[in-house]
């Protein structure tokens, strides 16, 4: 699973990027098309529940949960058409399972704002336009397709007939597609379309240092927004972040506690993310290794376990549970199995997020 961060040039997205990622110093802030190939890069969900499994379970190493985030070019009005790039730029996108929408929240006149102006709601708007219109132009030539196929009795072809007329009478009403319920069936078809207003959207209020709190009236807008279409908001200062990872960790805590934070805004990001692809956790501990292992919400004992390793899925018996509070109250899971706290769960237990597991298999 992997999202896509994007925003219109000069939002501080490539920024954003390499705090992110440490992946080095920011390209220039003032060239929209410096990076046509997306970057892309690995990052590690802080997670506080690893702290608290190692403190009774010391392991050799930890493992946290991880996201794989690309870096896709600035996108300008006229992208679905084809301005500045844009089909090459909008591809990218449709490759990703989940878009951040970097959205510049601060004043700097060094800075150039692609319009002229700082107007976070215009720029949330532009992104979702030309996203929409690249979607309604791939609805257009996909359903001429699926009225053949299901003239000849294919149901999985009368299926996708139905999904692209519902999704494009939705779009016609300049709506992105992620507000739409769909079915599992549909959702399939909707993925197989590649369909960029449907991916799931997290909002990056870019502030400046003195906005850190998320609190400027340009983060309120934001927020408004997202409130109205179901998505989070999470306020960071990226130039202040990529300084922040340039320090030792006592330089870090003092320059966190000097505008109030008690971690990097950065942790905030990558928790919301992983939420917002429908991702959890669970945890398996022993003394070799605590590891977070990424699942689906909803992901059954036996897909989890095959996360670890397919052979886990095809022969899994069952999975002895037990949860962090668990483990904090009984100190250890021999204390644990005594309290009766280990449960044992079958092929049709849903995991939950935090859940320390044990998987028996057949091999």
């Amino acid at each position: 699973m992997e999202a896509g961060i994007v925003g219109l040039p000069n939002v501080g997205k490539s920024t954003l990027f390499n705090a992110l990622t440490s992946s080095g110093a920011a390209q220039s802030a003032n060239y929209p098309f410096c990076t046509i190939e997306p970057n892309e890069g690995i990052v590690s969900v802080p997670d506080p529940r690893l702290d608290i499994i190692t403190s009774f379970i010391p392991p050799q190493k930890v493992i946290p949960a991880v996201l794989k985030l690309v870096d896709i070019a600035g996108i300008v009005e006229g992208a679905s058409k084809g301005e500045g790039l844009g089909n090459k730029f909008l591809s990218h996108i449709r490759e990703v399972d989940a878009i951040l929408q970097v959205v510049r929240c601060f004043e700097n006149e060094d800075i150039t704002h692609v319009t002229g102006a700082v107007n976070p709601i215009s720029d949330i708007e532009v992104i979702e336009m030309e996203l929409l219109l690249a979607d309604m132009e791939t609805l257009a030539n996909a359903l001429p397709k699926a009225e053949r196929a299901a003239r000849g009795g294919d149901k999985e072809a009368a299926l996708r007939v139905d999904v692209i007329k519902r999704c494009s009478a939705h779009a016609d009403q300049e709506k992105p597609l992620r507000i739409l319920e769909f079915t599992p069936d549909e959702a399939r078809v909707v993925r197989g379309l590649g369909l960029m207003t449907a991916k799931p959207i997290l909002y990056i209020a870019n502030v400046d240092e003195d906005g850190v709190a998320g609190d400027n009236e340009y983060v309120q807008k934001v927020r408004e927004h997202a409130d109205s279409v179901g998505a989070q908001v999470v306020p960071v200062c990226a130039r202040f972040e990529e300084e922040l990872g340039e320090l030792d960790d006592a330089d870090r805590l003092e320059m966190l506690e000097s505008v109030g934070l008690t971690e990097p805004a950065l942790g905030t990001v990558a928790r919301a993310a992983y939420k917002t692809l429908g991702l959890q956790s669970y945890f398996t501990a022993g003394e070799k290794e605590v590891r977070a292992w990424t699942i689906p919400v909803g992901a059954t004992a036996p897909q989890a376990a095959g996360v670890i390793h397919t052979d886990f899925e095809k022969g899994f018996i069952r999975c002895e549970v037990y949860a962090v509070p668990d483990l904090q109250e009984l100190k250890s899971e021999k204390e644990i199995r005594a309290a009766g706290r280990m449960r044992v769960e079958g092929k049709d237990y849903v995991m939950q997020d935090g859940d320390i597991c044990h998987f028996l298999f057949n091999k």
